[in-house]
């Protein structure tokens, strides 16, 4: 056989990271009666009798998903397992277990170790969650923790991200883009930092936001809250990557359109006026800001009644025929397409 000599070579920084998931995994069927949903959604399901298991895994790499220059060890660790509970979440699930796998280089002392794993039992500790295995071992490029999230669900009341239909309510929860502007204000005082490092930043201004980036929460409070007032969503999806990204995931997933309103994105004030700081249009950063680890879900409109008024729940939109397409409709009543334009974890 002759040889190759100029092999093709796509980066993969053309795909991005969902792309490439796709392309990686499409020659891989489903072969156990126990597996009612693989890949392509925020967590397996798997199905065992009565219950149902949901398992989600995610990695977390320094240099690339945080910097240990402004993220307190103890937040790093809360955050790792409270960003995999999210995707438990968003299946209308119970969280359980959590596994924790870490691989470090001989920088940190056990005393860092420490602070990691203190972050972890406290997140353990407030989602009633166990600890129940892992693995450690040693790292040449600084840290890196992988965190495989259990659950469990009643059987037919797994929420996917196919089942949204025309006509369903677009509903956020809480409000987004704060956990993006938190990681600019810390990054430019990062900057500051390097030029006067005997600079003291005022943060007091951003405790909002700068809370949202380095100790997130996920929202168990919606799926209790969901089962209180009796809503099932048709389809539900976390904002991990950007309200644009997730909004295009569940379109495909379920072969709808969307219309957003622009006027109806929450947005807290802080977020607004740190925008307003940094010169940055404000609704850009709440389509494709990304960690905010809100739910996003469509509703059917027969349930408007549950949801009207509530706090925690703002319609921001609906699903219309797929041939409509994914549009943003604007203060002024523009629409303008929706490009995913958030998080790719494999851009150069």
């Amino acid at each position: 056989m002759i040889e190759d000599k100029n092999p093709q070579r796509t980066p993969l920084s053309e795909l991005g990271e969902f792309k490439l998931i796709e392309h990686l995994t499409e020659n891989f069927k489903v072969t156990q009666k126990s597996t009612i949903k693989g890949i392509g959604d925020d967590a397996a399901v798997l199905d065992f009798g009565k219950k149902q298991i949901v398992v989600s895994t995610d990695l977390l790499i320094e240099g690339v998903h945080f910097d240990l220059s402004y993220v307190p060890l103890k937040h790093l660790g809360y955050k790792a397992v409270v960003v995999n509970l999210s995707d438990i979440y968003a299946m209308n699930a119970k969280a359980t277990q959590v596994t924790i796998s870490i691989a470090v280089s001989n920088r940190f002392p056990l005393e860092a170790l420490e602070e990691l794993y203190a972050g972890i039992a406290t997140a353990a500790q407030l989602y009633n969650i166990d600890v129940i295995g892992g693995d450690t071992t040693s790292s040449t490029s600084g840290l890196v923790i992988s965190v495989t999230a259990i659950g469990e669900v009643n059987e037919g009341e797994a929420v996917l991200r196919s089942g949204a239909k025309p006509n369903d309510l677009l509903v956020v929860t809480g409000d987004i883009g704060g956990a993006y502007m938190g990681l600019q204000v810390l990054e430019r005082e990062k900057e500051v930092f390097k030029v006067n490092p005997n600079s003291q930043p005022d943060l007091s201004m951003y405790t909002y936001i700068i809370e949202r980036q380095l100790k997130p929460e996920a929202r168990k409070d919606i799926v209790e809250l969901l089962k209180q007032i009796d809503v099932k969503p048709t389809s539900m999806i976390d904002i991990s990557d950007g309200l644009s990204s997730e909004v295009i995931h569940l379109c495909k997933q379920s072969k709808v359109g969307v219309d957003i309103f622009e006027n109806k994105i929450p947005l807290d004030p802080q977020v607004i006026s740190t925008c307003e700081e940094f010169n940055i249009d404000s609704t850009t950063i709440a389509l494709n800001g990304g960690e905010d680890y809100e739910l996003l879900m469509t509703v059917s409109q027969d349930d408007f009644p549950k949801i009207k008024g509530n706090p925690n729940l703002t319609v921001i939109g609906y699903m219309t025929d797929e041939d409509r397409g994914m549009h943003l409709v604007t203060r002024s009543d523009e629409k303008i397409p929706i490009i995913a334009k958030g998080w790719n974890a494999l851009k150069d």
